[in-house]
């Protein structure tokens, strides 16, 4: 049976719902100045989704943090390089396929090992292609699948070329660098050419990686459970179990979470306070993306039906978490036709929601260059008038 160290202190339910809302960034001024880089190196992971409704999930988490920033600004500060050239982030394996801030490359050496000390999915890899992938990146310059010479044969996952097996390994290794992405597409080049050479190096032992990815994971959370902390940057518990004592971040208990808790140190000197964000949230967005968190913080379940089949959805293909006072109020499951934001399906907590969901809406067809908002059902039909009279004053 695992031990547990003593709780320094006792925080309330409500205590802990606003130091992770500050810690992930929705409570008080945001930080306009360090903008999207900002919002990347204080979340230390943003997920990447295939998925684009109003826009991919990428885009979508600056946007719920600092508002109706330009989506080509969003990526341009993801991906365009500094006066020094070097990238300001890189894309690996994190909590998912995430982009990660470019000074976190050591810290990842853990997995890069683990990837090369292990057996791989059944891919085929023909002799030499590796070798032909390093060789052809090293000649030209940063280059897609397709500019290798093979992408997908077909959109399935495991319906790979021999030429993006191999890259994709060369990424897992670490010695292939996706610094990019160009129209979806994932550029890779050398990691010698791409990584500063002061990170370039895979010197921390794996102790020493997990330690520092505990500790950010904490921040990025404020205050999490052991799976909580574990779950942001897919550790394993054993792995948070060893360095967790001292990772910097201090035991506390948390009212009616029935774990033991950890909490950012810094998080806990001052109280919660500010302008609370009122915003559609992706659901992978890192506030929401571990569904017992969300249950346990916001008592809100939550979970993307877009893989389940249309007759079982309850809530819509995409259901966007509507974020408002620091509660999720409801629901909204949208789509595009031409300048309309349509709202295939609201579904919302109850009257009290329906300023909160309207502003959300308008704020989020703004962002798209909407100019005009179509709600098609309203989950409870009795709020569709007065979602409607909102909508009509907030567009007006």
């Amino acid at each position: 049976m695992t031990s547990h160290p003593r709780p320094t202190t006792t925080l309330s339910a409500d205590e802990a719902r606003r130091i992770a809302l500050r810690a992930q960034g929705f409570l008080g001024a945001p930080n306009r100045r360090g903008g999207v880089r900002g919002v990347l190196r204080h979340l230390g992971a943003v997920q990447l989704d295939t998925i684009s409704v109003l826009a991919r999930s990428h885009e979508l988490v600056p946007y719920a943090r600092l508002g109706a920033v330009g989506r080509t600004a969003v990526d341009q500060a993801y991906w365009t390089p500094g006066p020094d050239g070097a990238p300001h982030a890189f894309e690996y394996w994190s909590h998912a396929a995430c982009i990660l801030p470019v000074e976190e490359w050591p810290h990842f050496a853990f997995r890069r090992r683990a990837y090369r000390a292990r057996p791989h999915w059944n891919h085929d890899l023909p002799d030499g292609t590796y070798d032909q992938v390093i060789k052809q990146l090293r000649t030209e310059g940063p280059l897609t699948a397709t500019d290798l010479g093979g992408a997908k044969k077909t959109s399935e996952w495991w319906d790979w070329s021999g030429t993006k097996v191999a890259v994709e390994r060369a990424l897992m290794y670490g010695e292939v660098v996706c610094t990019e992405r160009r129209g979806w597409k994932r550029v890779y080049d050398l990691a010698e050419r791409a990584i500063p050479d002061a990170l370039l190096h895979d010197e921390l032992d794996d102790a020493e990686c997990v330690r520092r990815l505990v500790r950010l994971a904490g921040q990025s959370l404020g205050v999490g459970t052991r799976a909580d902390i574990a779950d942001y940057h897919r550790l394993r518990g054993d792995q948070v179990d060893a360095v967790i004592t001292d990772s910097g971040l201090v035991p506390v208990a948390v009212e009616g979470w029935g774990k033991p808790a950890w909490a950012d140190p810094t998080a806990l000197e001052t109280v919660p306070r500010g302008r609370h964000r009122t915003t559609l949230l992706s659901p992978f967005d890192s506030l929401v993306w571990e569904r017992a968190r969300t249950e346990r913080i916001f008592g809100f379940t939550h979970r993307l039906e877009a893989y389940t089949p249309k007759p079982k959805r309850v809530y819509g293909y995409f259901a966007m978490p509507v974020l408002a006072g620091g509660r999720l109020v409801g629901r909204v499951d949208p789509a595009r036709e031409g300048r309309t934001l349509v709202a295939k399906q609201v579904t919302l907590d109850g009257p009290k929601a329906v300023p909160a969901v309207a502003q959300a809406l308008v704020e989020a067809a703004s962002w798209v260059d909407c100019t005009d908002v179509r709600v098609e059902r309203v989950a409870a039909p009795e709020l569709r008038a007065p979602l409607a009279r909102e909508l009509a004053l907030a567009l007006a």
